[in-house]
């Protein structure tokens, strides 16, 4: 299991995005993507999911390549969306019958319950999902995001906006699915990365300036908050 960037591009008029790209993360990795605003986050995550089309260079996720294999990609992949859209006024039963059946998950009604126990939701199960804390709506998004039991996840900005606790407990929850899938994790609270991930990947002006052990990070004087000043200053 494996997802491959090689010297992935996207320009916008004459800004270029994303400049030649390239890397590759493998199962059971947790690799943390970085980058100031503007970097080109967004737009490499919009190409590795298949909502903005490659420009140049090449995508290949287990085996199958964009743009020809994209819908076969689209099901290797589970996806957290910053704002995390949901339907709100659905209970939490509902809105992920709803999106299982897009999906054409199997067995859904055993596989809900099975993602309502994975992420935490039994307590609140009965509940419409407007009713719930930020966390718990951060649990119901992730819920979405693996109710066809993708083996890879892409999280982007998954605990912007909770307190603490909240913060803590979708840690916990990442690293728990980040034992059996890789999980891309963009997000701009560098200590959440340095807590979760095993890797970082950071981008500046569009280009990769670093690919590097957490661990190598974490040796260093001033960790992650140092390394990313030092990497994107210029």
């Amino acid at each position: 299991m494996t997802i491959s960037v090689s010297k992935l591009s996207k320009t916008y008029g004459a800004q270029k995005a994303v400049n030649s790209i390239s890397f590759e993360i493998k199962e059971g990795e947790i690799v943390g993507f970085l980058g100031p605003n503007g970097a080109g986050k967004s737009s490499t995550l919009k190409m590795l999911i298949g909502l903005l089309p490659i420009e140049e260079g090449s995508i290949e996720i287990n085996g199958y390549k964009m743009p020809e294999d994209q819908l076969k990609i689209k099901a290797q992949i589970g996806f957290l969306a910053e704002h995390n859209p949901m339907y709100k006024d659905m209970y939490i039963r509902e809105f992920l019958e709803f999106v299982g059946s897009i999906r054409k998950v199997p067995n859904l009604k055993v596989r809900i319950e099975e993602v309502i126990k994975i992420t935490g939701l039994s307590s609140e199960a009965n509940k419409k999902i407007a009713e719930l804390s930020k966390g718990y709506q951060q649990r119901v998004g992730i819920a979405h995001a693996i109710i066809h039991n993708p083996p890879i996840l892409i999280l982007d900005e998954p605990t912007s906006g909770l307190d603490p606790n909240q913060m803590l407990e979708i840690r916990n929850l990442i690293k728990q699915l980040g034992q059996q899938k890789i999980i891309l994790f963009s997000s701009h609270i560098l200590s959440e990365v340095e807590a979760i991930c095993d890797r970082v990947l950071l981008i500046n002006k569009g280009n990769l300036v670093a690919d590097t052990k957490m661990s190598e990070i974490q040796a260093k004087k001033g960790g992650l908050a140092k390394f990313f000043e030092e990497k994107t200053k210029n």
